[in-house]
C-alpha cells in the first residue's frame, strides 16, 4: 500500500484500481462522486493528487481515459492490454480483394502499440520476407490516408485489391516494392492507389510482438 498518500487518496485509488480490475476501465467522474459519497470537486482533487505522486495517468480531461501506473510509470496490468479487430486478410504476394469484415481479435500490449484506432491485417505470401513479415504473421496497422518514402503501407489497389508493401512516389506513379527479390515491384498511376494504412509491427503468437 502506498505510503504517500491521504486517507481519502487511498481511499479513491482503491477505489479505482477494483472498478478497473471488474470493467476494464475506469468508471465515469460522477459514478465516481456517488460511489463514494463525495462531491465531483473532492473527486477532482484527489485525482490530481494522485496523478501528482505518479500513481495514475490522465489523457486530457477526467474521462474514461484514465491509468493505474505501476512502480515503473506503466499502465498497469488490467489496462496495460487492447483488443484490436483483425479486419479480413490481405496479401503479401499478389493482391487479394479487400474483405471490410472482422476475422476476430488479436490482444496487444499498448506499451509496445501506441498508436490509436489499430487494426491487423493477416500476411498471405513471402514477398515481404526481408521485412521480417511471413506468411500468417499479423501485421499492425495504424489508420492512415496518406505515406512517406519506404514506409510499409496497407495500400487499397482499384477500389478492390488490398495489399502490404513499400511505398516509393515517384513523378508520375506510385511504387509498391516487395521485400523479397523473388517478386518485382508494382507500378500504379495515382489515382489506382488508395493508402489504407501504416504498418507499425509485427505480431506472431505471444513469442513475437514487435514494431517496424
Amino acid at each position: 500500500m502506498p505510503t504517500d498518500l491521504t486517507p481519502k487518496q487511498q481511499q479513491l485509488l482503491d477505489y479505482l484500481e477494483q472498478a478497473i480490475t471488474r470493467d476494464g476501465k475506469a468508471p465515469s467522474l460522477r459514478q465516481t462522486a456517488g460511489d463514494l459519497g463525495v462531491s465531483h470537486t473532492a473527486v477532482a482533487q484527489c485525482l490530481t493528487a494522485l496523478e501528482g505522486k505518479g500513481h495514475i495517468k490522465r489523457d486530457g480531461r477526467y474521462s474514461r481515459s484514465l491509468y493505474l501506473l505501476n512502480r515503473l510509470q506503466q499502465p498497469s496490468g488490467p489496462q496495460r492490454w487492447r483488443e484490436v479487430p483483425i479486419i479480413g486478410r490481405v496479401t503479401a504476394g499478389l493482391p487479394l480483394y479487400a474483405q471490410q469484415t472482422w476475422d476476430g481479435s488479436v490482444v496487444l500490449d499498448t506499451e509496445i502499440f501506441r498508436g490509436q484506432n489499430l487494426f491487423a491485417l493477416r500476411i498471405r505470401g513471402d514477398s515481404m520476407r526481408d521485412a521480417g513479415m511471413h506468411d500468417g504473421d499479423l501485421a499492425i496497422c495504424e489508420p492512415r490516408q496518406y505515406a512517406q518514402d519506404r514506409e510499409i503501407v496497407v495500400a487499397l489497389i482499384n477500389g478492390e485489391e488490398a495489399t502490404v508493401k513499400r511505398f516509393f512516389l515517384h513523378s508520375d506513379h506510385i511504387e509498391l516494392r516487395p521485400e523479397n527479390s523473388r517478386y518485382k515491384p508494382m507500378s500504379y498511376p495515382f489515382s489506382e492507389v488508395l493508402i489504407q494504412g501504416k504498418v507499425i509491427g509485427i505480431h506472431r503468437g505471444p513469442e513475437v510482438m514487435e514494431t517496424i
